[in-house]
């Protein structure tokens, strides 16, 4: 079975930094290109980055410069570091996999950007 287990968040003050990451299990991680989702209150699902098995990046035009999407392929994880963050950035954070066809969730974790 397939696992995506995202970790991290919690309150942080605009223009701050937070460091959010996923576990994931039950596939070749190390072939799968992972996406990073944002979940904003009463907003869309919107792609925030991604990152293939080469390690290629592509980042949303409103936080490139600011985010960074990594991967470690021997502990299997994926990880989002996040500076400079606004209010806008708040909302769950979703890692996301897709595999011979199946799209793959966790569950997310919450980000909050609040003085």
């Amino acid at each position: 079975q397939v696992h995506l287990v995202e970790s991290g968040g919690g309150l942080v003050q605009p223009g701050g930094s937070l460091r959010i990451s996923c576990a994931v299990s039950g596939l070749n991680f190390r072939l799968n290109t992972m996406h990073w989702y944002h979940q904003a209150p009463e907003k869309e699902r919107a792609l925030v980055a991604s990152i293939t098995s080469g390690h290629n990046t592509t980042y949303a035009d409103s936080v490139r410069g600011r985010f960074t999407i990594s991967r470690d392929n021997v502990r299997r994880t994926v990880a989002l570091q996040m500076n400079n963050l606004k209010p806008e950035d708040t909302g769950v954070y979703l890692c996301s996999t897709s595999s011979r066809g199946v799209n793959f969730w966790g569950k997310g974790t919450l980000v909050t950007v609040s003085s």
